[in-house]
C-alpha cells in the first residue's frame, strides 16, 4: 500500500514548494491543496446541510450551474469549494465563509466531531496533502475556540488513535526564524505595485479572533506572538504524539534525498 503525506509548517516554510518536489518524486500520488475537495480537510470549503444547498442555489441563482459543478455529497452534507468559483457578485465568497467549519462557525465538540469522521472514514493511499493536518484545525483551536495547548494534544491523541491502522507520514518543515521568514512572505505576496496582499490579511485573521483580542494581539509583534505559540505547540504534538510518523525538515534547507529518508 502508497504511503500518504500530510506537508506542515507555519506560513512562508515552503510547504507549496515541498508539494511540488513531492509529487515530481511520487508521479503516481495525487495531491490535495486547501480548497481542493479533500477526503480528510475542509479548507475553504463550505459544510452544509441539504437545506441550506438549496437556498444558496436560490440566493445564487445566476452561479446555480459553478455551484453544483463545485459540490460533492457526504451523506447529509454538501460540501462546496466555493473558492473555485469566479465570480463578481458581491459578498458571494464572504457569504459562503460563514459555512465553514473553521473561524468558531462550529463549537469544541461539533468541530472535533467533524474533523475525527472525516480523517476515520478515510481510507486513502498514495495522497500528498498539503496544511490538512495541523495549519487550518490548530489556528481554529487556538484562536476561536480558544482551547489550551493540553486540550488541543489531546485531540491530536484522539487523532492518532483514528489514523492507527492507516498510511501516513508527516513531513514538518521547521522554521526557526519565524521574524525572518513573515519578512519574506510579506515581499513575496505583494502585488506588482508592491502592496502588501497577505500580511493585511493574516494580521486581521489574528487581531479580529477571541484569542487575539483577549491577549491584545495586533500588527506584526501580535502575528509572531501568535505563530510563535503554534510553533511550539506543533512540535510537543510532534514530539509527544507523532514522532514515529513525523520527518523534521530545516525550512527551505533540505536535500530532496531527505524527504523520503
Amino acid at each position: 500500500m502508497r504511503n500518504n503525506y500530510f506537508i506542515e509548517g507555519l506560513q512562508g516554510a515552503g510547504k507549496t514548494t515541498l508539494v511540488r518536489t513531492l509529487s515530481a518524486l511520487l508521479p503516481d500520488h495525487k495531491v490535495f491543496r486547501e480548497g481542493d475537495y479533500s477526503p480528510v480537510e475542509l479548507a475553504w470549503c463550505a459544510y452544509v446541510t441539504k437545506e441550506q444547498y438549496d437556498v444558496i442555489l436560490t440566493e445564487y441563482a445566476p452561479l446555480a450551474k459553478e455551484i453544483g459543478q463545485k459540490t460533492f455529497i457526504e451523506g447529509e452534507r454538501r460540501i462546496i469549494c466555493y473558492t473555485q468559483i469566479l465570480t463578481d457578485i458581491p459578498k458571494f465568497h464572504k457569504n459562503l465563509e460563514k459555512f465553514e467549519i473553521y473561524n468558531g462557525n462550529l463549537d469544541k465538540d461539533a468541530f472535533e466531531s467533524v474533523i475525527l469522521e472525516r480523517f476515520g472514514r478515510w481510507d486513502g493511499e498514495g495522497q500528498i496533502f498539503e496544511c490538512s493536518f495541523f495549519q487550518n484545525i490548530i489556528e481554529n483551536q487556538m484562536l476561536y475556540l480558544m482551547m489550551t495547548d493540553e486540550e488541543i494534544i489531546d485531540f491530536y491523541r484522539k487523532l492518532k488513535s483514528v489514523l492507527e491502522v492507516k498510511p501516513y507520514r508527516i513531513i514538518y518543515l521547521d522554521v526557526a526564524d519565524i521574524r525572518g521568514a513573515v519578512d519574506v512572505i510579506r515581499k513575496e505576496r505583494s502585488d506588482d505595485n508592491g502592496n502588501e496582499l497577505w500580511f493585511p490579511m493574516m494580521t486581521a485573521f489574528v487581531e479580529a479572533s477571541p484569542y487575539g483580542k483577549k491577549h491584545g494581539l495586533t500588527g506584526l509583534e501580535g502575528l509572531l506572538s501568535h505563530l510563535e505559540r503554534r510553533r511550539a505547540l506543533e512540535h510537543r504534538i510532534i514530539d509527544g504524539v507523532f514522532a514515529e510518523n513525523t520527518t523534521v525538515l530545516k525550512s527551505k534547507d533540505y536535500k530532496p534525498e531527505e524527504i523520503l529518508a
